[in-house]
């Protein structure tokens, strides 16, 4: 699927310097810039989906953990130590 793309004067060199200062094609800079952009918003949209199904599921079942818990667990792993996730309750 060949697309064009409609850059103004000013987009047009900014992509230009970036592929000079890379030494890289316009072409190449573009297409990895819509390639970081759709991965972006894919991830952003399975976030969001990710976050209907728990509301969903919290919803239906009561069961949560609290911030207070899901912190500790966190700072556990930032400081290296393997622990376990906190188990649910209503």
């Amino acid at each position: 699927m060949a697309k064009s793309i409609k850059r103004d004067d000013e987009l047009k060199s900014r992509v230009q310097r970036l592929a000079g200062l890379h030494d890289r094609s316009a072409h190449r800079i573009m297409r990895g810039a819509i390639t970081q952009y759709v991965d972006r918003e894919e991830k952003r949209e399975a976030f969001k989906q990710d976050e209907k199904l728990a509301r969903g599921a919290y919803r239906s079942t009561g069961l949560h953990v609290t911030h207070d818990e899901a912190d500790a667990w966190l700072a556990k792993l930032d400081s290296g130590e393997d622990a376990e996730p906190p188990k649910c309750h209503e």
